[in-house]
Parts: structure tokens; C-alpha cells; sequence
């Protein structure tokens, strides 16, 4: 039965830190797309995004601006600059996207992370409970035995108790299954608009190589 309360105290921290979590995350991003969208440039726009610590998109485009700056940075110091071709400049692409998938891991990481802790709370209470119950009713029966009777004033304070046990597994495990799935499905939610503001931030960059073809 302790067993069982840890598994569910820890649940329910974990449920209501993450409710939290994504609702900041909503907010956030929500801001944040406004902000992005109104800005006059990438550097403006980067200076906005200190502000939303809790967008995943932020960070992504934090990231991205930074790796965009370091990318401008080694092609001034190319001398021969004024011959690279269209298709060496979206070359140099590929470091840009590649930094921006690994953000966009690492903020997917986080948001789902601890949720495999339901997961397995979901999976195991209900076992943990059962054993509780059978473990009760072979005590029961064993006081059966030594007292030689077994009507039911004899067996059914045993036996209910034992019943409890497995009525706590459930009430453990019944919120952590539901609330996995919410905050699963929630992560899902945030990964696809991560990579669509990523990949419309690489069509803006890619958009701007383009505008500087003569």
C-alpha cells in the first residue's frame, strides 16, 4: 500500500507540473508566432525571443538565428565570396537544418519527459495491487485454517481488506494511463508546429539566398 501511494503522489506531481508546463507552452508559442510574424527582421525578432522561455519555437529559432549568424560569419571571411554559385549557398543549408532538427529533438525531449513514469505507473499499480490482494486472502485463509471456521465473519474482514489493495492499484494507475495519453497526444501537438515554424523559418532564410541571386 505505500508502494502504491508513492506511485500515485509522484503521478499526480508529475500531472499537475506538466498541465502547467504546456500551458505556459501554449501561451508562449502563442506570443511568441505573434511577435516573430510582426517583426521587421531575424534580429528582432531573436531579441523577442529571449523573452518566451517557454516556447519550444523560441528556443528552436534561437538556435537556428545563432547557427544562421555563425554560417554568415565563416562566408565573409571567404575572399571569393562574390563567385559562390545558388547551389553552394543552399549547400551551406544543410548545417542550418541540421541544427534545427537537433533543437527541435531536444525541446520534444523535454516536453516528454518524466512521462514514462506514468506510463509505467499505468502498467505496473495494477499488478502491484493484485499481488497486494492475493498476498491478503492467503493470510486470510491461512487465519481460516488456524481457527477452524470460515463463515463469513471469519472471511470477510480479510478478504475485504485484501480488496482494498487492489482498488488502490486501480485508483493509481486509472489517472496515469488517462493523463499519459492527454499529455502524449499534447507532445504530438507541440512536435508538428515545431517543424512547421521551422520549416517556414528555413523557407524565410532560403527565401532571402534566393532574393540576392543576380
Amino acid at each position: 500500500m505505500l508502494l502504491l501511494l508513492l506511485f500515485s503522489v509522484v503521478s499526480w506531481s508529475i500531472i499537475f507540473m506538466k498541465a502547467r508546463l504546456f500551458r505556459n507552452v501554449r501561451f508562449d508559442s502563442e506570443d511568441f508566432l505573434d511577435s516573430f510574424w510582426s517583426s521587421n527582421n531575424l534580429s528582432e525578432a531573436n531579441e523577442l525571443a529571449e523573452e518566451y522561455t517557454y516556447s519550444p519555437e523560441a528556443s528552436v529559432f534561437i538556435t537556428g538565428f545563432s547557427e544562421l549568424k555563425k554560417i554568415n560569419k565563416i562566408r565573409a571571411r571567404d575572399e571569393d565570396q562574390s563567385s559562390e554559385t545558388l547551389e553552394m549557398q543552399l549547400a551551406t543549408m544543410d548545417n542550418l537544418k541540421r541544427a534545427l532538427r537537433k533543437a527541435e529533438d531536444s525541446q520534444v525531449n523535454k516536453l516528454a519527459s518524466l512521462l514514462p513514469f506514468l506510463a509505467t505507473t499505468g502498467s505496473a499499480t495494477p499488478f502491484i495491487g493484485l499481488f497486494g490482494t492475493v498476498w491478503g486472502i492467503m493470510v486470510s485463509f491461512h487465519d481460516i485454517g488456524q481457527r477452524g471456521s470460515a463463515s463469513l465473519a471469519v472471511v470477510a474482514p480479510g478478504i475485504s481488506e485484501a480488496l482494498v489493495a487492489t482498488a488502490a492499484g486501480l485508483a493509481a494507475a486509472i489517472p496515469a494511463v488517462i493523463f499519459y495519453n492527454y499529455f502524449s497526444s499534447k507532445v504530438s501537438a507541440v512536435q508538428y508546429n515545431i517543424q512547421s515554424f521551422s520549416s517556414d523559418f528555413l523557407n524565410l532564410v532560403e527565401r532571402d539566398l534566393l532574393s540576392r541571386v543576380k
